[in-house]
């Protein structure tokens, strides 16, 4: 799948692993290696909605936001992939970190 970033910094922390814009998660080595695992699926992904069949990420469509849908990086934390879909579920443009997803739960 098709993916292009709307934050040139989420872009480099997923890329690369470090960003000073998000230096709390690049601290957090288990963050960072499911962050890595999530991107992984969403670049192999022929469509979003294949998305599904990998029960741990937990994928949805969002309700009331205009398209948008998520998925969550690790288990027991809030920080979930925010992303929407176009031609079909093909191509991602949007890619960000949310941690409100859920509220404040930590």
């Amino acid at each position: 799948m098709h993916i292009e970033f709307e934050d040139s910094d989420l872009e480099e922390l997923i890329t690369t692993g470090h960003n000073s814009k998000y230096k709390k998660y690049t601290r957090n080595a288990k963050f960072m290696t499911a962050l890595a695992v999530a991107y992984n699926y969403l670049r192999t992904s022929q469509q979003a909605s294949d998305l599904r069949a990998v029960s741990f990420l937990h994928y949805e469509q969002l309700a009331g936001t205009n398209g948008l849908s998520s998925i969550r990086v690790v288990n027991g934390m809030v920080e979930r992939i925010i992303f929407r879909e176009f031609d079909g579920g093909i191509k991602i443009t949007l890619l960000s970190l949310d941690n409100s997803h859920y509220g404040k739960k930590k």
